[in-house]
């Protein structure tokens, strides 16, 4: 079985979490930048996250065998900030990145006027730049929030099936799906959707244009809730082309809309600019990639 996370936060997770991850079948990934929990106050931060996502979390990830691609923007909570918006004017120079397969997350938290702002100045970015685009809804006041998001779309630049709506649930799946959108669910636990309710979404809904996501981050979550559904979906009487369709296919085809989609994972060298993972070289020399990490 082969799966892609079309969204997971690693920056957050640990090495022992790649290893799991790559025992269940993921070999890919896309991380969305987002809140990292703690407010930043400069646009400084921000660029220095995207050079993370950029070059160490690749590397991270291609020592487990695992490829790794990153969506970039100014996250829907943080746009409330005027001293973080002027990231919007730095993003150019990083959407242009051959691992940036998207602009993301962006969306709505609060539904403020900054946050349209934030919104329609990113849509117009990804449109600029030849990229789809991830969009947040809103934990809460979700359905309003999904159509306010989709007002915003049909105004601007980038069509509408360049678009994954992300944190969808039952009462926003039929609207995103008529809108021509791609249709993206979280897995996580205690919030957003659990293994059953997903099943039970494919099994009303199809799985067309669908992607299933763990997003993975620094709260109570599980990286490998996508393995989860997609064997919930076996045992529930989905074929194997169903799944290999929702936990693969799907997420290929739409970041595959950048042009920029990579998946082969070479091997790595043991450091990335100065950097180990493995604090020193393994025991047995270079290790391939997708081989497991070792301590020397």
């Amino acid at each position: 079985m082969r799966i892609f996370d079309p969204h997971i936060h690693m920056t957050s997770r640990t090495t022992d979490d790649y290893e799991a991850m790559y025992a269940a079948g993921v070999r890919a990934v896309v991380e969305p930048s987002f809140w990292l929990g703690q407010p930043r106050t400069s646009p400084a931060s921000f660029l220095d996250y995207f050079d993370a996502l950029l070059g160490w979390e690749p590397f991270r990830a291609a020592q487990h065998g695992i490829a790794h691609h990153c969506t970039l923007a100014l996250n829907p909570k943080e746009a409330n900030d005027p001293r973080c918006t002027p990231v919007l004017d730095a993003l150019p120079r990083y959407l242009v990145k051959d691992n940036v397969v998207a602009v993301g997350e962006i969306g709505y938290d609060s539904m403020t006027p900054a946050e349209d702002t934030a919104l329609a100045a990113q849509l117009q970015l990804a449109a600029d730049h030849g990229l789809p685009a991830l969009v947040h809804t809103p934990h809460r006041d979700k359905l309003a929030g999904l159509r306010r998001t989709l007002d915003v779309v049909k105004e601007s630049a980038l069509p509408v099936d360049r678009v994954l709506v992300d944190h969808l649930n039952e009462t926003t799946v039929k609207e995103a799906k008529d809108s021509g959108a791609w249709l993206g669910f979280s897995v996580y636990p205690d919030t957003k959707m659990d293994e059953e309710r997903m099943v039970a979404i494919l099994r009303a809904h199809g799985p067309e244009r669908v992607l299933v996501n763990s997003a993975a981050d620094w709260g109570r979550s599980d990286p490998l809730k996508t393995r989860k559904v997609a064997d919930l979906m076996l045992a529930e009487g989905f074929t194997e082309d169903d799944v290999d369709r929702v936990l693969w296919r799907n997420p290929v085809a739409f970041y595959g809309l950048s042009g920029r989609l990579d998946l082969d994972v070479d091997a790595t060298g043991a450091t990335h600019e100065g950097n180990s993972i493995l604090r020193g070289a393994p025991k047995d020399g270079p290790r391939p990639a997708g081989a497991p990490a070792t301590e020397a």
